[in-house]
């Protein structure tokens, strides 16, 4: 990654959403920039114009904590961005050790955190890394992402599915949310894992392959996801809404443990049983006869 470049385009990009009506400030009649001048960034975040310019050019290694924090300030940082923004810095560092983050390769769960995952039985569980692999799952979460198996030469990777796969379209009825909210990920994690090759490989491969994946990435947007609701059309159980909480592990920087529920006593719920009955009788089924077994398990449940 080129450090300067992103601290100017993140800057740049956040600079630009921040209205003067928001801060305070007259919009006036001769703007001829979106959302702030650096002028009026410098004076809110209590700086010169000319250090905050050398700022937003990429000259941000050695800004102290408290200059970070008045720019976060400034431009109306939310959580997710301020910690980017630290990331930046850090990473802008001369001394800045990169942290130890897990690859997709050659790692497996210790045998406490598997059976965890399959004491999970009523939704699917599983554990990613920064890059959006699944690296290990509880069956409900292998049948739920039945379409990311099965692809030569390539483990189940959430990013690629999602651009790539023409069946995302429909697994993810919110398809827009859901890939902003995936790239915003990417994002974060490129920041904080700059020397990820696997992780910039997969950026690369998607910029180049998919036009929706660039202009996400180009917006230099960030996110935590830690909880809230997401729908789904699932090729053999089809609509669900579940709620999900994703847990950082302490033990394994980097990797976060997923699980989705579904609401007690709703349709999703049922979808949910369905699911699980056809995993436990078709484990090995592919994505590719997934129509076979819809129109299977509609028949005995009927």
């Amino acid at each position: 990654m080129d450090d300067p470049a992103e601290v100017r385009e993140f800057l740049t990009t956040r600079r630009a959403r921040v209205t003067p009506e928001q801060v305070g400030l007259p919009a006036g009649t001769n703007r001829r920039v979106a959302g702030l001048r650096r002028s009026e960034v410098a004076t809110l975040a209590g700086m010169s114009v000319e250090y905050y310019t050398r700022l937003e050019r990429g000259a941000i290694s050695g800004a102290s904590p408290q200059v970070l924090d008045s720019l976060a300030r400034a431009l109306l940082l939310d959580d997710a961005e301020r910690a980017h923004l630290f990331d930046l810095a850090q990473a802008a560092s001369p001394v800045a050790r990169p942290p130890k983050r897990r690859s997709a390769t050659g790692w497996k769960p210790h045998p406490g955190l598997q059976w965890a995952l399959e004491a999970v039985t009523a939704g699917p569980a599983f554990v990613r890394n920064g890059r959006m692999d699944l690296l290990a799952v509880n069956p409900l979460a292998r049948a739920f992402y039945t379409e990311l198996y099965g692809v030569p030469g390539q483990g189940p990777n959430i990013a690629r599915h999602l651009f790539l796969d023409p069946r995302a379209l429909e697994f993810y009825p919110d398809w827009e949310s859901s890939a902003d909210i995936v790239v915003a990920i990417l994002r974060t994690e490129a920041t904080r894992d700059r020397h990820n090759k696997e992780l910039h490989d997969l950026i690369g491969e998607l910029s180049t392959r998919s036009a929706d994946f660039r202009t996400r990435w180009g917006a230099h947007n960030v996110r935590h996801h830690g909880s809230g609701f997401k729908s789904f059309h699932h090729p053999v159980v089809g609509d669900l809404t579940l709620a999900y909480e994703g847990m950082q592990l302490e033990g394994d920087p980097g990797l976060t443990m997923t699980i989705y529920t579904a609401e007690p006593g709703s349709a999703s719920e049922d979808a949910m049983r369905l699911l699980a009955s056809w995993a436990a009788s078709e484990p090995a089924t592919s994505a590719t006869n997934t129509t076979s077994a819809t129109s299977a398990m509609r028949e005995e449940h009927r």
